[in-house]
């Protein structure tokens, strides 16, 4: 088995040393070619994917957070090439919506089991995402939390909190698997995984091998909404807060009056006015757990804290 890792050297601690000697231990004892590259620039991950592929390399690591991941996996959409993810980013979207550890260690476990997941992935006007794209108020804020130095949560919360003091919402026609309809919204998010990362689940039913992607509409809200919209977001019950529409489809379009920033997968791009959007089926292979053993603890854990702010304070959630 031929095996190449690709490292972003800014991915975090242990990133230079400490990882490529797990990998290379790993593969030292399964008998595994391996090959090891550090990025050096935007799309330097996508270009060493294509040519490890091409000369025969069997599984591609991706070492870093949800760029990088996306730098890689779009290389290798209808490949015969698995991916293996070691998650060192501010999100971890991708990681977490296929419940691949966190720690290294473990990560790398996973990938030394083998065991395969085929997965969806979307295009918006021919840009490859995995987990989320939107526009709007997420994006804005994807957009601000680009240009930080330092990143984090409490980054994160800052950006969102100056963002929504000065944000206005818009007016956006979506054609919804060809049905027309127009929203005034704070933000329209397509998930083709539950989540943006970090555990926020901006679309919780969504599912990665449904081949349709979850659209969530944010209709415009006031402070005293914050509350409920944030602890449903983190509970995976976004979707019962009265300011929430949401829908299945595989394909959409998003027209807004004027061109502006769109995120896909917390990236921010600038796209145009018309966004087309469609499901690619089935289209990359991933190593995941074979058992997902605390999966329904998780799930009882966010039923039982729901349950709580459905009893305790019934008026959150109106």
């Amino acid at each position: 088995m031929k095996v190449q890792t690709i490292i972003n050297p800014i991915a975090g601690v242990g990133s230079k040393r400490k990882i490529p000697k797990m990998i290379q231990q790993m593969c030292d004892e399964a008998g595994f070619d391996l090959t090891i590259t550090f990025t050096e620039y935007a799309g330097h991950a996508s270009d060493v994917t294509r040519k490890a592929i091409e000369k025969g390399a069997d599984c591609i690591i991706a070492v870093g957070g949800d760029g990088t991941v996306n730098e890689i996996a779009r290389a290798m959409l209808h490949t015969n090439a698995v991916l293996g993810i070691i998650p060192k980013g501010s999100g971890n979207g991708l990681a977490r919506e296929l419940h691949i550890p966190m720690e290294p260690k473990k990560a790398l476990e996973v990938i030394a089991k083998r065991h395969l997941t085929t997965i969806d992935c979307c295009k918006a006007n021919g840009r490859v995402f995995f987990c989320t794209c939107g526009v709007g108020f997420d994006a804005a804020v994807s957009q601000k939390f680009a240009g930080e130095k330092r990143r984090g949560s409490l980054t994160y919360i800052k950006n969102t909190i100056e963002e929504y003091l000065s944000y206005k919402p818009e007016i956006y026609d979506l054609i919804v698997d060809g049905q027309a309809l127009q929203e005034k919204a704070f933000l329209v998010a397509c998930g083709n995984a539950s989540q943006y990362g970090n555990n926020a689940y901006i679309a919780p039913h969504a599912n990665i091998q449904d081949g349709q992607m979850d659209i969530t509409i944010l209709s415009p809200f006031l402070p005293i909404d914050i509350p409920p919209l944030a602890i449903q977001l983190f509970t995976k019950r976004i979707d019962k807060n009265s300011k929430i529409r949401t829908m299945k489809a595989a394909s959409l379009s998003i027209i807004r009056q004027k061109p502006g920033v769109m995120h896909l997968d917390g990236e921010p791009i600038i796209a145009d006015k018309r966004i087309d959007i469609s499901v690619i089926p089935q289209s990359l292979k991933v190593f995941t757990p074979e058992v997902i053993s605390f999966h329904k603890e998780v799930h009882h854990l966010f039923g039982e804290v729901s349950r709580f702010f459905d009893k305790q304070l019934p008026y959150i959630f109106k």
